[in-house]
């Protein structure tokens, strides 16, 4: 089975599930190594729960990552997204997602993508479709 990545509201960065405690999750932020809890009461979303619109279906976050990996033959995304204008990360995402919905997802969204995208790159996760499985699919 591959990793659980998860995003924790309110925290920088992204987190390995390592285990469950009585009272939440034991996670790993995926840059430091860092073990800290996460609790019941912080909003915590697998990664491979996500999926962003496009104009046929909705595309899981694992086939996006896996199309912006070939784009960039699995190096950090070329495009500064702190600095790109929203034109620029629109642009930049119908490079590899052509048919998003581009009414719904949101500036914020593509800046959130690239940036766990380079998170997971840098440490060394580049197997996405495995590493972003959505959590209700059994092997």
């Amino acid at each position: 089975m591959g990793k659980t990545i998860l995003a924790i509201s309110g925290k920088p960065g992204l987190y390995e599930l390592v285990t469950r405690s009585s009272n939440g999750l034991i996670v790993e932020n995926i840059t430091d190594r860092k073990r800290v809890p996460a609790f019941a009461s912080d909003r915590v979303t697998s990664l491979g729960d996500i999926a962003m619109y496009t104009d046929d279906e909705d595309k899981p976050l694992g086939e996006i990552m896996s199309a912006l990996r070939d784009k960039e033959a699995g190096k950090p995304a070329s495009i500064d997204y702190k600095k790109a204008s929203g034109a620029e990360l629109q642009e930049y995402f119908a490079s590899f997602l052509p048919n998003f919905d581009r009414d719904r997802v949101h500036t914020s969204d593509i800046k959130k993508l690239i940036q766990w995208y380079n998170i997971l790159v840098n440490a060394g996760i580049t197997d996405f479709e495995e590493s972003l499985k959505p959590t209700s699919q059994e092997e």
